[in-house]
């Protein structure tokens, strides 16, 4: 039977829903599970609720809680990651240190400066599991649910040999919402959808044949429907596709949303995520308030329902059984997408079978959906890069080039507020020790400065003589 190896596994929600899942699914019953998190605190407590699950449910699995890596990994099928390196507190720096510099996020975990330091906590950790990976249990599939998904995968990716897939909901949430304003069951909706993690792009989107894009186009132009979806809405009506993930993460990808007030007025001024100021993070650090005076799984039901929208069970129950899965995961670019940057880190239609993942080229995006895409793939390189090699500037010249920080800071701000950042998390760094950031002083220039005597260049050279013909 399968051996599952679980790690962070202190996740009381997510952990507690992907448990269910694997206990639900008969095909695994007589699994073992490694639940491994750092501390005992949480994990004692997962352990134990989990341990309820199988008796309450009377099925045949095995349960163990261990702080040791090495001894959850020796000889697991499956690696399951869902770290949060630096937890809720560092989680506060990414989102309140760029505020104070002007820098608005809703979510911050994908893209902008909380998802460029959060990836920069999670490179290393990721690294040394899939050092252990190689060593000791070198045949299983990773499945990563640590965000931001596409920089951490690419990071998997430069490992040789691993098996991995990264894995998120956007997908199948974002049809939940495309059937309900076509009016088509989910079910029998046919689609194509690919690009990378949170910034998918639903290339094709039919129902017994006919194409659901007139019908979905038609909806968005009504205000009533306009209103829930203000960002994919207008991403859609200019760009031609709509896209994973919701308006409040959409919101911090591109220039357009939240670079000023005015924009922050217009698109992202409804409740619940429809992207408002520190959404995400406020939300965390409610839960880990009241996560930190109740426990919430001595309330919680111990009863399996039906499997949630998350793959991971589905993909382990096709590789076991062989009955094929198709899903949207998160994989090196291998050729898959023709017109985004091999190596990178693309989400693209995959089947399981009993011989593993089987990713599918899907050949050129659109031309204006590869470039809204580069705009964050070329930030997902720069980051990985940076943590690579350790190199200060780099991350710096990652937040230069990201849409939102551009749209709103100086690049001496930049360098400012990265360095402040850099310092803030430095315990969550290692990558960065002893690396201090370069300092670029600001140059003063007098009112009434001369000019030094340099040749000019010839197009500024011509752009003068223009000028003086014009007032003469």
């Amino acid at each position: 039977m399968a051996k599952i190896a679980m790690l962070g596994a202190g996740s009381l929600v997510f952990c507690k829903t992907l448990m269910s899942d694997f206990l639900a699914t008969k095909a695994l019953e007589g699994s073992e599970y490694r639940l491994m998190a750092l501390t005992h605190t949480r994990l004692d407590k997962m352990r134990d609720f989990v341990q309820r699950m199988i008796r309450d449910n009377k099925v045949k699995a095995t349960v163990t809680a261990t702080t040791d890596r090495r001894e959850a990994l020796k000889g697991a099928d499956y690696v399951v990651i869902m770290i949060q390196a630096g937890g809720v507190a560092e989680f506060k720096q990414d989102y309140e240190i760029p505020l104070k510099y002007g820098v608005d996020q809703c979510i911050g975990d994908t893209m902008g400066p909380g998802g460029v330091f959060r990836a920069l906590r999670h490179i290393p950790k990721l690294l040394e599991i899939a050092r252990d990976v190689q060593e000791l249990c070198p045949n299983a599939i990773v499945f990563n649910y640590a965000n931001p998904m596409a920089m951490c995968c690419w990071a998997l990716g430069r490992m040789p040999g691993l098996q991995f897939v990264g894995l998120c909901h956007g997908v199948q949430t974002t049809l939940d919402l495309i059937a309900s304003y076509a009016g088509a069951p989910k079910s029998e909706i046919d689609f194509l959808c690919a690009g990378i993690n949170h910034m998918g792009w639903f290339l094709k989107l039919e129902h017994q044949g006919k194409d659901l894009y007139p019908v979905l186009k038609k909806n968005f132009e009504k205000p009533g429907y306009y209103v829930n979806e203000k960002v994919r809405g207008e991403v859609m009506r200019h760009f031609g596709y709509f896209m994973t993930e919701s308006t409040g993460h959409l919101s911090e990808y591109l220039p357009y949303f939240r670079k000023n007030k005015k924009a922050l007025d217009l698109y992202c001024d409804e409740p619940s995520f429809g992207g408002e100021t520190g959404a995400y993070y406020k939300y965390c650090a409610m839960l880990a308030e009241k996560f930190a005076k109740t426990d919430p799984l001595s309330i919680e039901s111990t009863k399996l329902g039906p499997r949630s929208a998350e793959y991971c069970s589905h993909i382990i129950e096709a590789k076991e059984t062989g009955v094929v899965f198709r899903l949207n995961g998160n994989v090196r670019n291998d050729g898959y997408i023709t017109n985004l940057p091999n190596g990178c880190c693309v989400e693209v239609p995959v089947y399981v079978d009993r011989l593993g993942l089987h990713p599918t080229v899907v050949g050129a995006l659109p031309p204006q959906c590869a470039a809204l895409n580069m705009t964050n793939v070329l930030v997902q390189g720069l980051t990985v890069e940076a943590s690579f090699a350790g190199d200060p500037e780099l991350v710096m010249q990652a937040l230069a080039l990201d849409p939102l920080t551009a749209a709103v800071l100086t690049l001496d701000d930049i360098r400012r507020m990265t360095a402040e950042l850099l310092e803030a998390e430095r315990a969550h760094l290692p990558q960065f020790a002893g690396r201090p950031m370069r300092v670029v002083p600001a140059i003063s220039i007098p009112k009434n400065v001369k000019r030094a005597e340099v040749p000019l260049d010839p197009a500024l050279a011509i752009a003068n003589r223009f000028g003086k013909l014009a007032q003469a």
